[in-house]
């Protein structure tokens, strides 16, 4: 008998387990029959600061391209009106109640003589016990990684991300930051002057080329567009030739616009190159409303940091060959928190999130539903106005004073918490919510209130009710009257 062929069993075995890793398809990375994914998130980004979205000043020949490729989603929004909060909606699935983030730190923002009541605690980062969208598909069998701005905590490779560049907790490149030496973390500096778009994305593609033989989740967010307003200066040179029109004029920030759709470019032409363009889902959006002094995002009011429009619709598209029709659109009321829903439902995950506060969008990419849902919103803080300027804001000293809100159908309501105050507007008839219809629709403004209270309380969100001994009414009237005078 042969010596060995007792143990020929165990030594295929081997060769196998050699060969394949001992691992399942999803272990090895490898599962291709799932996509490849791209989340681009810029920084800041208004709902009209792009040429898909009709702006006529801004330049974004990559974009408006990839706009013909897949579907435009016109009624998106972002889950809170500025950076952090946002992300962590994204990134969780969570609306802003469960997960405790409503705002960058800390809550009592503004002058104390004009805050009525004491805010609630606001939650810096997503916390240990939150299951990311990074986290689930790296479940899925997803290399996955993280090139530009993460915010929501310390590390990106503690919330599921293999391959971190320049995410970290800070929430901007700081002064003079879009070029190197930089000033944000876990990055290199690269020659002096490169432009941070630039070496971002450059990372971002060679993270492509690495792993294009595996499934990979590659999160694009951008530090840019946010402040300081810093472009390249050829290109600042030529929208200064260029006329400016609908509150949109400024050359600086075109600049960036222009640099950051270049760069989606470049990483949407690598994708191709690698032969990965049909097999790669493509998600592209901003994580909050514009800054309205910046660039208007006319007929929505405001801007970041506030709950009428301008402060939370922002731009989506979605690219996904054999399952999107080119060239199409949507005008279902969607939100960030959607994405994880979704993309959890397309890779099938070895564990799922526990909860989920979003809803799956491919019924409506196929076309065959809108999907009528309500929309809602908290955020128990104050966040002061925008570097002493007017946005179109409910009173010139917060963006944001505590409240809450609901769109369900056409319909808005906002909800004050300070006095009780509510505001109700119709967003076919009146975009610019400057109509507050409220006591000419009492059984609507009722209906909605209902539906509000109601989400509240099964989301355990928390209303601030404690008085702020430090209010003095004389004192915001003054200010207020000083602000309005400017």
């Amino acid at each position: 008998m042969n010596p060995i062929r007792p143990y020929l069993p165990a030594i295929v075995l081997a060769i196998m387990c050699s060969i394949l890793s001992c691992k399942s398809p999803k272990e090895n990375h490898q599962n291709k029959a799932l996509p490849n994914i791209v989340l681009i998130n810029v920084d800041d980004l208004g709902w009209k600061d792009l040429g898909f979205m009709g702006s006529e000043y801004y330049e974004t020949p990559n974009l408006d391209a990839l706009a013909k490729e897949g579907m435009i989603f016109y009624n998106a929004y972002a889950g809170a009106a500025n950076c952090a909060p946002s992300r962590a909606c994204l990134l969780s699935g969570l609306n802003t109640p469960r997960h405790g983030v409503y705002t960058v730190s800390p809550s009592d923002r503004g002058n104390s003589k004009t805050r009525k009541l004491i805010p609630i605690k606001n939650t810096d980062h997503l916390n240990d016990t939150i299951y990311t969208l990074p986290q689930m598909l790296k479940s899925a069998g997803y290399i996955t990684g993280s090139f530009g701005k993460w915010h929501v905590g310390n590390d990106p490779k503690e919330k599921g991300i293999d391959v971190n560049v320049g995410g970290s907790a800070k929430g901007n490149p700081g002064k003079g930051g879009y070029f190197s030496p930089y000033k944000i973390d876990h990055i290199t500096n690269g020659p002096d002057g490169e432009y941070l778009t630039d070496r971002i994305t450059k990372e971002a593609i060679s993270f492509v080329e690495k792993y294009r033989d595996t499934t990979f989740f590659l999160y694009l967010p951008f530090y840019t567009v946010h402040t300081p307003i810093m472009g390249k200066e050829k290109l600042i040179e030529k929208f200064k030739a260029k006329k400016g029109s609908n509150g949109q004029n400024r050359p600086d920030y075109a600049a960036m616009v222009a640099s950051m759709d270049e760069n989606v470019g470049k990483l949407l032409s690598s994708l191709k190159a690698n032969g990965l363009e049909k097999n790669t889902l493509v998600i592209f959006t901003s994580d909050n409303g514009g800054i309205r002094a910046i660039s208007e995002q006319n007929p929505l009011r405001a801007g970041k940091g506030s709950y009428y429009e301008g402060g939370i619709r922002v731009p989506l598209l979605i690219k996904w060959p054999g399952k999107i029709k080119p060239n199409s659109s949507a005008t279902a009321r969607v939100s960030n928190m959607d994405f994880y829903p979704t993309l959890q439902n397309i890779a099938s995950p070895d564990k799922k999130a526990p909860l989920l506060d979003g809803i799956d969008l491919e019924p409506i990419f196929s076309g065959k539903s809108q999907v009528k849902r309500d929309l809602f919103f908290h955020f128990p803080i104050y966040l002061q106005e925008y570097q002493g300027l007017q946005d179109g804001s409910r009173d010139p000293l917060f963006r944001t004073r505590p409240g809450s809100v609901i769109i369900s159908g056409d319909w808005k309501l906002h909800e004050y918490f300070e006095d009780g105050p509510l505001e109700l507007y119709n967003l076919i008839s009146d975009p610019s919510e400057e109509n507050n219809v409220a006591e000419q629709n009492p059984d609507k403004t009722q209906e909605l209130l209902e539906k509000l209270m109601e989400w509240r309380k099964a989301t355990n969100a928390l209303v601030p009710s404690q008085k702020n001994n430090e209010y003095d009414a004389a004192f915001e009237q003054k200010m207020i009257q000083e602000k309005s005078l400017r």
